[in-house]
């Protein structure tokens, strides 16, 4: 496929970079500022997300648009929601993005602890965080692009597995983490996954 890839430089962002090659997917990052990436990618300086004509020239002849453009810390937000407006405004025709599990309520199976202790206090000390991916996931809803919005849980640097789990609609129930690899993967695999149209997906280990 033709993917092109925003946030290509970040954690998350290298890992899709990296497993869409290994797919054999032709890649373009589209970067603030240049940035170091395989020489197999096509790379894209766009300073201004605001430039709409250079957004849409990068993702024009994409088959989807990948984002990992996020806030790292309550300190960063927003980040997430007016970066994906401006991308949704260059009219990619499939978009796939990052979201987090605490974004909407746990999961009527997930255990108490995770119900009634750690999300409420996750959802707390980070509700900037959570606030800026709410309206990100609420612009996707309202565009007319067919999108994807993934809620992991935390996220860690393990390798990836292929033994993550996935829930269209909702958070994977009793599960706290999962690689940064195996995100990236579940997010490309989505591509082919047409029940995740329009839908958040929990991933999980």
């Amino acid at each position: 496929m033709k993917l092109t890839i925003f946030g290509a430089s970040g954690r998350t962002g290298t890992q899709l970079v990296h497993r869409a090659l290994e797919r054999g997917d032709d890649v373009t990052a589209v970067l603030r500022r240049p940035a170091g990436l395989d020489p197999r990618v096509t790379v894209r300086v766009v300073p201004d997300f605001a430039d709409t004509a250079a957004l849409r020239a990068a993702i024009e002849d994409s088959d989807a648009v990948l984002s990992a453009i996020g806030p790292r810390s309550r300190k960063d937000a927003p980040v997430a929601a007016p970066a994906t407006r401006r991308i949704l405004a260059a009219g990619p025709r499939r978009i796939v993005v990052i979201s987090a599990a605490p974004v909407a309520p746990p999961p009527a199976d997930d255990s108490v602890i995770s119900r009634r202790i750690a999300l409420p206090i996750v959802s707390s000390v980070l509700r900037p965080v959570y606030d800026d991916l709410r309206e990100m996931e609420a612009a996707l809803a309202a565009s007319d692009s067919v999108w994807t919005a993934f809620r992991p849980p935390l996220l860690t640097n393990g390798k990836a597995t292929g033994r993550y789990r996935t829930r269209v609609g909702g958070s994977v129930p009793r599960s706290f983490s999962v690689s940064r690899a195996d995100l990236a993967d579940a997010m490309l695999a989505s591509l082919g996954r047409p029940e995740t149209e329009r839908q958040p997906v929990g991933v999980a280990a």
